[in-house]
Order: C-alpha cells, then structure tokens, then sequence
C-alpha cells in the first residue's frame, strides 16, 4: 500500500445525470489510471436547452496511489 497519493482533475458528462456524468468520468480515467482509491466531487454543471438540461458534467478530483 502506497503511503504518497497523486490527484487529477477529471470532467466527465452524460445526457442522464450528474452522477452518470462521475461514473463515466472514473470509468474512463480507470482505462489509464491504476488504484484509483476515491474520488470528491468538485462541480456539477450543464447545458439547458429550450429550458430543460440536455448535458450534465461533473468534474471530479481522483486520487491514486503513487508507487515508490
């Protein structure tokens, strides 16, 4: 187990939801990013069209474990 952490910043979006949008975002960092250990929530925004939301984002922080 690896006592040094390293955070990146990562947007992901969806058409369904916020959450969707996260799991997306951890989803696609996981393919380049190993141990990935958790994740906070930093900002949830979208896109409205003809007043309804048709894009959500969600930019999260993601750590992981640095190997020594």
């Amino acid at each position: 187990m690896s006592h040094v952490a390293k955070i990146i910043e990562v947007v992901g979006s969806s058409d369904k939801s916020w959450e969707d949008a996260a799991d997306r975002a951890v989803s696609t960092a996981s393919k380049t990013v190993s141990g990935i250990q958790g994740v906070q929530v930093q900002s949830m925004t979208g896109k409205v069209t003809d007043g309804k939301i048709t894009t959500f984002k969600t930019t999260i922080k993601v750590s992981f474990g640095v190997e020594h």
